[in-house]
């Protein structure tokens, strides 16, 4: 009887281990599972002046996905005071329509043609910085910042393409119907293109073949 005992409890035992180890790897196989899904990205893209653009986009497994994207015409028969209100509230609407986000980009300004055009985009500037610090956010302070060219490089391999060719592939890499209609200006798609040239520079996507260079 004391044999049987002892066989029935090495059994026992043995069964025990074996299905403790077969936990043990399920458990690492669901891990890993878990690890290798990098949670979504959301990154809100401006191109600014007094006629902006916004976009919002989420990353899902190296893929962007177009959640929204607009943009708004003022008047030179405004004044600057009305221009740059109308700039706030617009982006102002806008985030509060598609936040959360976990990054906000805008394309770099360098020159402008004169005075004038540099104190219209930097009073551009400033009435976003309102709408974003409104909801607790702030455009990221890139290093080194996404020139206008730079921009282009990333999203079309030319530095120099003109607004309708940063427009195609911008819906290429959105996979948006062919024909999609952007708004007069294609300023809705310049922020696109900034956070798209955001996220490749970050190797967050992967490049479109005969795209990107």
């Amino acid at each position: 009887m004391m044999l049987i005992w002892k066989r029935r409890r090495n059994f026992s035992a043995s069964i025990s281990t074996g299905c403790g180890n077969w936990r043990k790897e399920a458990e690492a196989i669901t891990k890993k599972q878990t690890q290798s899904k990098t949670p979504p990205i959301r990154i809100l893209g401006l191109d600014l002046s007094l006629s902006p653009g916004i976009a919002a986009l989420e990353v899902r497994n190296r893929t962007p996905y177009l959640l929204g994207c607009s943009s708004v015409a003022t008047s030179s028969a405004d004044m600057d005071a009305v221009r740059n209100y109308t700039v706030e509230t617009f982006i102002a609407q806008f985030i509060r329509e598609h936040r959360p986000f976990d990054v906000v980009v805008r394309e770099d300004f360098t020159s402008g043609r004169n005075k004038r055009a540099t104190q219209t985009i930097f009073s551009a500037w400033a009435a976003a910085d309102r709408a974003l610090s409104a909801y607790g956010y702030r455009a990221e302070d890139l290093k080194p910042a996404l020139s206008p060219p730079s921009v282009k490089k990333y999203v079309t391999g030319s530095g120099k393409a003109e607004k309708p060719e940063v427009a195609e592939s911008v819906r290429k890499y959105l996979r948006l119907a062919d024909g999609y209609k952007w708004r007069t200006g294609y300023d809705d798609a310049d922020a696109c293109a900034v956070a798209l040239a955001y996220l490749l520079r970050e190797n967050m996507i992967d490049e479109i073949g005969g795209v990107a260079a």
